[in-house]
C-alpha cells in the first residue's frame, strides 16, 4: 500500500508530511503572485484561495512540504509543496502528483527534478503509473513534464477551479518502465 505522507530525502531536499504550523512559511512562498501566472488557479496567492488550496491539502492527507536542505539541519526552509492524489488500485495501481509549486527561486530544474525523482521513486515502487494532470494552456508545466520523461496521453479531464471555472487538463504520465529508462533515473 502506497504511504502518501512519506518523509523523502537526497543530499537537496526534504519533503516531509504538512502540518497545519506550515501556514505562515508555505504561504510566504505562494503569495508570490507569478509563481501562479500560467496556472488555472491564476489567484492562488491570494490568501483567501490559498487558505481553501492548503485546507483542502491538510484535508486530503496527501501533501508534502519542500524542503531545501542548503538552510541547515535546525533550520527548515520550506520552498514550495506537492502531493499525491487520486490513488487508484486497479491494474498494477496509478496515482496522481500534482498541486505542486516551488519558489521562484528554486526554479529552473534541479529542485523540480529532485522533487519528482523521490516522489516517483516512492510511489512507482507501490503502483505501475503516475499520473499528472496539466491545464491545457499551462505551458510551463507541460515543458517540465517533457522533461521529466512524462509521456502526454490522449486522457482529457476536466476540472472545476477554485472560483467555479471550469478548466482542460492534459494527462500525463510515467510508469515504472519509463521512470526507470527515463531522465530522472538514478
Amino acid at each position: 500500500m502506497l504511504d502518501r505522507q512519506p518523509v523523502l530525502e537526497d543530499e537537496r531536499l526534504r519533503l516531509r508530511p504538512l502540518r497545519p504550523d506550515d501556514w505562515d512559511a508555505l504561504f510566504a512562498v505562494a503569495s508570490d503572485p507569478l509563481i501562479w501566472a500560467q496556472h488555472p488557479a491564476h489567484d492562488r496567492w491570494q490568501e483567501p484561495v490559498f487558505r481553501a488550496f492548503f485546507e483542502d491539502a491538510l484535508a486530503n492527507a496527501g501533501a508534502l512540504v519542500v524542503i531545501d536542505k542548503s538552510s541547515g539541519p535546525n533550520a527548515e526552509r520550506i520552498i514550495g509543496s506537492s502531493r499525491f492524489q487520486g490513488l487508484e488500485e486497479a491494474d498494477g495501481g496509478s496515482v496522481e502528483i500534482g498541486w505542486t509549486f516551488l519558489a521562484r527561486s528554486h526554479w529552473g530544474g534541479t529542485f523540480n527534478h529532485a522533487m519528482k525523482r523521490l516522489m516517483l521513486a516512492h510511489a512507482l515502487a507501490h503502483v505501475a503509473e503516475v499520473r499528472f494532470m496539466v491545464g491545457e494552456t499551462n505551458t510551463r508545466s507541460s515543458t517540465a513534464m517533457a522533461r521529466i520523461g512524462a509521456r502526454l496521453t490522449d486522457r482529457r479531464e476536466e476540472r472545476i477551479m477554485a472560483g467555479g471555472e471550469v478548466i482542460p487538463h492534459l494527462t500525463y504520465v510515467i510508469t515504472r518502465e519509463s521512470f526507470a529508462s527515463g531522465p530522472l533515473a538514478a
